[in-house]
């Protein structure tokens, strides 16, 4: 690498990082009403529990946005976002920034907070989009390091190939944290399918022994500890904040995109509402569920004994072919010679 490469890679580094300073400087910074009137409202008492898990009084939290902003900002007053101290302090407003134009960039705020309630609301929308700045960042440098190399070196692609990187890898951050949102409604939604039977089968016990349904509801979300078992717990606050008891069902099926949860609580539902006898139902949908459960059991087991056939196809049957015709080969070799 020549000297003068040398020197405006550094040149282009400290002009960056000057008009960062420059523009990012509290002269500079255009000053927000919430920053404003954040100093004034510090000392406010904290809101009731039930606010706090997301509910609004008179309607259940099926307007997925509030669970998400609530305990996203719960957790952003508890916590800092990145941990880095200082370094945080001088960054976060640039971060926020990027992540705001971002978000507009993207949009789609409706669909990302169902996706974020869906994956257990704590983390709100300002929060996700900073998670993607930073991977996108993480992913550009991972892109620029290939710059690097060639710079310092003089090895690697063409330098219109490291760009193309950068741009790749900075595309593929943003990618790669929405996959993983994904991947996390995806395994969240099957610990509930697999607390669904039981829970399905203590709420029929219970109503069975005479508990009313908001009774079932409370002695089963006392003693469930997992995914399901928070959102019973979310529309039994719903139910106390002034909803009525379908409107609270109706947010657990607007909160998840399962399929037997959403049957199962529309039966309950409809038999609160018509006044049929509700042990009757919650038995034929438990008795729904376990077939369902078995159904799901059943195919997964084909999709594995699938997969296992990978390895002995690609793997144990090659090595047993070689084994079995090595030593004749080795014996026509000696024989040939």
């Amino acid at each position: 690498m020549s000297t003068a490469a040398a020197g405006a890679l550094l040149g282009l580094l400290l002009g960056t990082g000057l008009v960062i300073v420059i523009f990012r400087s509290p002269p500079a910074r255009r000053v927000r009403l919430a920053d404003r009137i954040d100093p004034y409202l510090r000392d406010t008492p904290s809101p009731s529990r039930l606010l706090a898990d997301g509910v609004g009084v008179g309607g259940a939290s099926t307007s997925t946005e509030k669970p998400a902003r609530h305990r996203g900002r719960a957790r952003a007053e508890s916590a800092p976002a990145f941990g880095l101290g200082t370094v945080e302090a001088l960054l976060r407003p640039f971060v926020e920034d990027v992540a705001a134009r971002l978000d507009r960039f993207l949009g789609g705020r409706a669909a990302l907070t169902r996706r974020l309630v869906q994956a257990g609301g704590h983390t709100s929308i300002e929060e996700f989009r900073v998670e993607q700045v930073i991977a996108a960042v993480a992913g550009a440098l991972l892109g620029a390091s290939v710059l690097a190399l060639r710079a310092l070196l003089g090895v690697g692609p063409p330098a219109l190939v490291g760009v193309a990187l950068v741009i790749a890898g900075t595309a593929g951050g943003i990618v790669a944290r929405d996959w993983w949102l994904t991947r996390a409604i995806r395994e969240r939604e099957d610990r509930m399918l697999m607390e669904f039977p039981t829970v399905a089968e203590l709420l029929a016990l219970a109503v069975t022994a005479g508990e009313s349904a908001i009774g079932a509801l409370e002695r089963v979300s006392r003693l469930t500890r997992g995914e399901l078992g928070t959102e019973l717990r979310l529309a039994l606050a719903d139910a106390h904040s002034g909803a009525t008891l379908v409107q609270a069902l109706e947010g657990i099926a607007a909160r998840t995109s399962l399929a037997p949860l959403t049957r199962f609580v529309d039966g309950m539902a409809v038999a609160i509402e018509r006044g049929t006898p509700l042990a009757d139902v919650l038995r034929a949908q438990a008795v729904d569920v376990r077939e369902a459960g078995k159904r799901q059991l059943l195919e997964a087991g084909g999709r594995k004994e699938i997969a296992m056939m990978i390895p002995v196809v690609f793997l144990i049957l090659p090595t047993t072919v070689i084994f079995a015709f090595y030593p004749a080969l080795v014996s026509f070799t000696v024989i040939a010679q």
